[in-house]
């Protein structure tokens, strides 16, 4: 088992993004309804933001909710709003005892009103905070995002504001919702499945995956120390040969 000491004493992935998978899995296992995975994987969401910043990580990515789950039943849905709102005012005192600030991701506009409401509060009441940076993707898809981007850019073009002969990376990445984020080093998805579900597919372009059995309500600080020691013993490359980087 890994632990703090030992994967502070290698260089940390700047950016860990995790799609929280397994709540409502966990729920049925224990015989409860799937409402009960998601409020206790509320828990595990503390336990690695407060992990994070402590380790030293800068940026910390969360797949809260997606384009995608607005397709489960209302039931469902309806709790996860009040389960996000009620955590926001809950832990907005966390976030600011340890110096976190919170970033939203995703077409954000269109959540509910107090959802979004509440969301630009933490956001604003945050912004100065400099240890860590928590991003939420709510309402979030990475084709949603693609699209919305070629759009943004296509209009640009039509208006003569930017030639298609100037669009790269760096003009592709400032029209993303993620426009002001490091590409992500980690990306890290509970609960035994190996998809990427839609997410920050253009963000893990490079991105180490690590997949773990463990569901998201039961995923520990050790948890995270392993996915960490994990990618610590990885070779990244970039397209190089190893003998290049040496």
């Amino acid at each position: 088992m890994s632990s703090k000491d030992d994967i502070l004493n290698h260089p940390l992935p700047k950016h860990i993004a995790i799609i929280m998978d397994g709540n409502g899995r966990w729920a049925k296992s224990k015989g409860k309804i799937r409402a009960f995975g998601h409020e206790n994987g509320t828990k595990s969401v503390r336990t690695t933001v407060e992990s994070c910043a402590q380790l030293g990580i800068e940026q910390l990515t969360l797949y809260a909710f997606s384009t995608e789950n607005w397709k489960r039943p209302k039931l469902e849905v309806k709790t996860l709003m009040r389960l996000l709102i009620s955590s926001l005012k809950k832990e907005i005192k966390t976030l600011q005892e340890n110096n976190i600030r919170l970033n939203a991701i995703g077409d954000i506009k269109t959540l509910p009103t107090k959802v979004y409401n509440e969301l630009i509060h933490v956001a604003d009441a945050t912004k100065s905070n400099t240890k860590m940076t928590l991003n939420l993707a709510l309402n979030y898809g990475s084709r949603d995002e693609l699209t919305q981007m070629v759009q943004k850019i296509g209009e640009k073009i039509k208006n003569n504001i930017i030639s298609s002969e100037k669009i790269d990376e760096s003009v592709i990445n400032q029209h993303l919702y993620t426009r002001n984020l490091p590409d992500v080093d980690l990306l890290i998805r509970t609960s035994g499945e190996q998809r990427l579900s839609n997410f920050l597919l253009w963000q893990i372009a490079y991105a180490e995956l690590y997949f773990t059995e463990v569901f998201w309500p039961d995923f520990s600080d050790e948890d995270l120390y392993k996915a960490i020691a994990s990618y610590q013993k990885r070779e990244r490359r970039f397209g190089k040969t190893s003998e290049q980087l040496n």
